[in-house]
Order: structure tokens, then sequence, then C-alpha cells
């Protein structure tokens, strides 16, 4: 394999550059095992794929593969879309993880430094996925409209959110104390002639710190924190269809699943027991 072009191929083709790395880490793996097991790239894709589940790899995982090595055959070496089979994995339908409001003030109760309680603040309040809160800049900020104007989202999508009045106040506080060059959010060393972004590994390790001081057991991400946005939005009469817009879901079936999450169900469905005590004597 010739990983120079594979790395030109997705560069002209303007792919993300998370995605650029997922990829090019995939078909190198998909190309040390044909070597190791000693068969051709074009008939080895099955058997890397059950190789794959054989090691436990996740659902996500192996549907990354299995794109990447898709990519390589038809984007690279231009054969037909056909060109060979795979079985896709199926997905788990597993239910996302979300906080109680109770259980989110508390989070934010629990950070004492005004910079960290902001960021996290940031992801509950506006729903974003942690990339987005990254890539934020200090431009894209229109306290007048009381908007964020979200560049280059996931699928390459602008969109622009609500950012409610109490989070406008704390960000101008933020901004004169901290007084970024570029990002809403920078890390250690950025300058004015290097802005540099928060990192994600600060984000989740200054999260976890956080529950944990908040005594919360969930196993939480900052994803949470955008599922928690989503569900607490719906419990309070807000449909779907805007939820799906603020969030930047293509289908309305991605937004759907806080509807399983939701209390508001929960809460309004009697128990067979409470009729049991009605009608039987």
């Amino acid at each position: 394999m010739d990983f120079t072009k594979i790395e030109h191929v997705l560069i002209r083709k303007n792919y993300a550059p998370n995605t650029q790395k997922v990829y090019m880490s995939a078909i190198i793996d998909f190309e040390r095992f044909c070597k190791k097991e000693l068969i051709a790239v074009e008939e080895g894709v099955e058997t890397y794929i059950r190789h794959l589940i054989s090691l436990g790899r996740s659902e996500s995982t192996q549907n990354q593969a299995i794109n990447a090595i898709k990519f390589y055959f038809e984007k690279v070496l231009h054969h037909e879309k056909q060109y060979y089979s795979i079985d896709r994995p199926k997905k788990s339908k597993t239910l996302p993880t979300v906080l109680a409001m109770e259980e989110v003030s508390r989070l934010f109760d629990a950070v004492a430094n005004h910079k960290h309680k902001v960021l996290l603040q940031n992801i509950y309040a506006c729903g974003l996925r942690i990339s987005e809160l990254l890539h934020l800049e200090i431009a894209h900020v229109c306290g007048d409209r009381k908007t964020f104007h979200l560049k280059g989202s996931k699928g390459k999508k602008d969109r622009i959110v609500p950012v409610p009045e109490e989070l406008l106040v704390s960000l101008r506080i933020y901004y004169k104390k901290y007084k970024p060059y570029k990002y809403l959010f920078e890390g250690a060393g950025s300058n004015s002639d290097n802005p540099k972004p928060y990192t994600a590994a600060s984000v989740r390790k200054l999260l976890h710190r956080a529950a944990k001081k908040a005594m919360i057991k969930k196993v939480i991400t900052p994803h949470t924190l955008r599922h928690s946005y989503a569900t607490h939005l719906y419990e309070n009469g807000i449909n779907l269809r805007s939820i799906q817009v603020l969030l930047g879901h293509n289908s309305s079936k991605t937004t759907e699943i806080y509807t399983h999450v939701t209390n508001v169900h929960i809460k309004n469905t009697p128990s067979p027991l409470e009729f049991l005590k009605k009608n039987v004597p």
C-alpha cells in the first residue's frame, strides 16, 4: 500500500482531520494483518473484520474499519462500490447516560475555577460537542443576538445555537480575566502568535474531578452534558424538531433517543398495582 497516496487522497477530498487519523490507523492495521496472515488485501476484508470481532472490538470500531477499507478500495484504488461485500455489525441499542438537573447543578457548584466552570456550562447550556467547544472562536460569539455560530461542525455543517443571558454574563467576566487570543477557551502555552485551543483531554480531566467532588456515581463524559441538555429541553416542553436543529442532527431518528431517557413518560405512567387497589376488593 502507498500510505502517502492514501493520505493525499484524504486531504484532497477534505476529510476531517480526525477522520483522516482514524482511517489511516485502520488501513495500516488492516495491511499489517494481511501481511501477517499471508493473504492479499483484496481477499482479507471479511477475515480482518472477524479478527476485530474476536478481539472484542466495539461495533463502532468495526464500522470505522469497514468505512476506512471502503475508502481505500473505492477512492484510492477506484474499484467499483460492489467490489466486495461485508456484513456490517448491528449497533447496540444502548441509551445515553443523562444527569438529573440536580446533578448538573451539583457538578457546577463543585467547580471553583471560573474558567473551568464556564467551559462546562457552555457544553451543557448550548448542547455542544466537545470538538465544537474547542474550536469555538471569540469571533463566533454574538453577544447582541445571544448566539454562537458553530463553524464546520460534524459533517462540515455550520449551525447557530442560542446562548442564555446568564451564560453571556459569565463569559464576559471570564473574557476580562483570561483574555484569550483567538479561541474562546485556550490551553497552556497559547499566545498571540500561536493561539492554542484547550485540549479534549483537559476537559475530560476537569469533568472527572468535578463529578468526583460532586459525588456523582455515574460514569460521565463531556457528551453526557450534551445528552442532558437535549433531555432536559424535551422534559420542559421543547419539541423534538427544535431539539434536532439545535443539536445539528441530520435525522430525526437520532434525536428520538431522548424520548427513551426522559422521565416525562415514566412520571406520568401509573403502575398496575394502583389499578389493583382500585378494582380488586
